[in-house]
């Protein structure tokens, strides 16, 4: 435990220390969020935010290799780690491009596949595909393509949520850490070999989470931009690739729940709210003869801000949400049906209620100005 908390307080150092240094490179070449009619930030703010939690990473890998535990467990015998780094070089200087300059959906769509394909050749990918009551082994053709998919699908969920100051970046945190807290008993205490990899990525994305949020909270001074967005679903897909394509988990030891089940719904409860935004989006633009990829201000977030919560509060709604659904399959697994079954119905009528009467006063101007797109 001790290497894992230094390896996130390693990427939350280099991430906080260098966002400040990104921010006046964004604003010199010009890699400015612009206010467009959609939006509900009001100044223009500096972009490539995802530039410095890429440094975060990089930084933190590399203390991680130094590690006795690590290295000898992880990095001697597997190239996981270092497949995530260069998966993550690529989708950061596309998201890079895209802050900078601007990319058509299908630039960026080629660049996604590239970079993903890349990193799952170079070892993260799919080589057991779990259901309930059986794990199937893939061959090599079917892991890679279903890997790559997952990947892409990945990143362009998390970056449909990618619309406040500081919701991605929270939301990523605690999905990071429900997914940590599950691979890490897996690891350490079950010596499951294979769950090294994804507990280190979790707590890798935690810690560039922990580091970038101070800065990207409202009102944020930064943007992680697409960059940011897109390195975060990637490092949550190789996450989930790494967790549930490549553990047999017919010797996992879980609690009242089949084996092949935890595993199922864990890597998708970690990034719920993402993944259920984006379908929402795609069935109101395609049912309204759009393109699912044209933009609109109709996100659960833009939501909870038109019925009156405020942007603080906003955001932080949407981390209760995210957190319930996280850690509450983590819960699953350890405290038992019938007490997770108690806490959750608890939990959602309590956020219902909040919801239901709106904020307790009179929302500020202010809070509606500097926001993300």
């Amino acid at each position: 435990m001790r290497e894992y908390l230094l390896t996130l307080l390693v990427a939350a150092a280099a991430t906080y220390l260098s966002t400040g240094l990104i921010r006046r490179f964004a604003v010199a070449v010009g890699a400015m969020a612009e206010v467009r009619d959609r939006d509900v930030h009001s100044v223009p703010i500096p972009r490539l935010g995802g530039v410095a939690m890429l440094i975060g990473v990089v930084a933190s890998m590399l203390v991680a290799s130094q590690l006795p535990f690590l290295d000898a467990e992880l990095f001697t015998n597997s190239r996981d780690p270092w497949a995530l780094v260069v998966g993550g070089v690529l989708i950061c200087l596309l998201g890079a491009a895209d802050d900078r300059w601007g990319l058509d959906a299908l630039t960026k769509f080629a660049g996604q596949v590239l970079a993903a394909g890349v990193m799952v050749v170079l070892g993260i990918q799919m080589t057991y595909l779990p259901i309930p009551g059986t794990t199937v082994s893939l061959d090599s053709t079917s892991g890679i393509l279903l890997s790559v998919l997952i990947v892409v699908a990945t990143i362009n969920a998390v970056n449909f949520v990618d619309g406040l100051d500081g919701l991605l970046a929270g939301i990523a945190l605690f999905a990071a850490l429900a997914f940590f807290s599950y691979t890490y008993l897996l690891a350490v205490e079950q010596g499951f070999d294979r769950a090294l990899s994804p507990a280190l990525f979790s707590v890798v994305l935690a810690g560039i989470c922990l580091g970038f949020l101070p800065h990207n909270f409202f009102p944020a001074r930064i943007f992680m931009g697409d960059s940011g967005s897109m390195l975060i679903g990637l490092i949550l897909a190789a996450s989930t690739v790494s967790f549930a394509g490549q553990i047999d988990f017919g010797a996992v030891d879980t609690y009242n729940v089949s084996p092949a089940l935890l595993p199922l719904l864990l890597p998708f409860a970690a990034i719920a709210a993402p993944f259920l935004d984006m379908l929402l989006a795609i069935y109101r633009r395609t049912r309204s003869g759009r393109s699912p990829f044209a933009p609109d201000k109709l996100h659960l977030h833009h939501r909870l801000l038109e019925i009156g919560h405020s942007h603080r509060r906003a955001v932080l709604i949407m981390y209760f949400w995210s957190a319930l659904i996280a850690f509450g399959v983590v819960g699953l697994s350890l405290l038992g049906v019938a007490l997770w079954a108690l806490l959750a119905v608890v939990a959602l009528v309590v956020v219902g209620l909040v919801l239901l009467r709106g904020p307790l006063r009179p929302v500020p101007t202010g809070d509606l100005e500097a926001s993300e797109t």
